[in-house]
């Protein structure tokens, strides 16, 4: 479990970059999820072929099909989730693809049959407000439909990949990964291909973030995220998922220059805290248990 939570986190933390690394690439936001996802998946491919490791993928048909759907999924919710960036900016996108997890902790005790104790809901609903708070200032600015309804199926296909990643359970690690993000390039590349073709005008002072976008923060990134979330929580998955705008804010604000108010600053120890909160107190009753790799919620 510490294993899982350790590259949890720092796969939030990868994430929660992406919007920085991706102020400094000159191309449309399709343009850039082609290239993350196809860097990202060149990468893997080749520390799989490295680390000379078997493919198992097959040997369960029913979990291979989950899996291919979550990757499109994911390739999908990329999509929307750039696009809302450039249509109405990055705080409304963000909140509102943060529904995500909302809509995966509503349908959690129906798929998974995991109990919904008080600890969790306290969290989660102190990180909702956390979230408002931090975004709330974003609800006065003025946004068109599109890139409304763009944050809302970004939400959508957030927590259908992550339902269906978790149903997953006998693909694992790197292999998981990497059938994931493969699927999402697929999927990502059918789109841009019908949409606009494949010539893109790459500046060079491009490479290096285009290059750090794909390996490190979508690579690396994937590998820690499907890795790990096998052996936490769906609900843990959602609550402690609010890690990643946070650090997002964070880097903003230390990177960009970008100030945080006082409603903010708030909003961010709320998030902060909730997360910890459910997991703390949910640790402190199941401790055993949990070193063990199994949890009771």
């Amino acid at each position: 479990m510490k294993s899982a939570y350790s590259k949890y986190i720092a796969a939030l933390l990868l994430f929660g970059s992406n919007g920085i690394v991706a102020s400094y690439i000159l191309l449309n936001s399709y343009e850039i999820v082609f290239l993350r996802t196809l860097i990202g998946i060149i990468f893997l491919i080749l520390v799989f072929a490295l680390s000379k490791q078997k493919v198992h993928i097959w040997k369960n048909k029913s979990h291979f099909l989950y899996l291919v759907i979550s990757g499109m999924a994911m390739g999908t919710s990329w999509m929307f989730l750039y696009e809302a960036y450039s249509q109405i900016g990055v705080s409304i996108a963000s909140l509102a693809y943060y529904c995500g997890p909302v809509i995966v902790m509503v349908l959690s005790p129906v798929l998974f049959k995991e109990k919904m104790t008080s600890a969790k809901l306290l969290g989660f609903l102190a990180v909702i407000i956390g979230m408002l708070c931090v975004n709330g200032q974003a609800w006065s600015q003025g946004g068109n439909s599109w890139g409304v309804i763009c944050g809302v199926l970004s939400a959508i296909t957030y927590a259908i990949m992550v339902i269906f990643n978790k149903k997953a359970k006998s693909i694992t690690g790197l292999e998981n990964a990497m059938c994931q993000l493969f699927t999402s390039f697929l999927t990502v590349s059918i789109f841009i291909g019908l949409k606009q073709g494949f010539s893109f005008n790459v500046m060079q002072g491009n490479l290096i973030p285009i290059l750090l976008l794909g390996v490190v923060c979508t690579g690396i990134g994937c590998y820690f995220y499907f890795s790990s979330i096998g052996g936490l929580s769906v609900q843990t998955v959602s609550i402690v998922g609010y890690l990643e705008p946070l650090s997002a804010l964070i880097f903003s604000a230390a990177i960009l220059g970008e100030k945080l108010s006082l409603v903010q600053i708030a909003g961010a120890m709320l998030i902060l805290g909730g997360a910890a909160f459910g997991e703390l107190v949910r640790s402190k009753k199941n401790g055993s248990r949990e070193e063990n790799g199994t949890a009771t919620l």
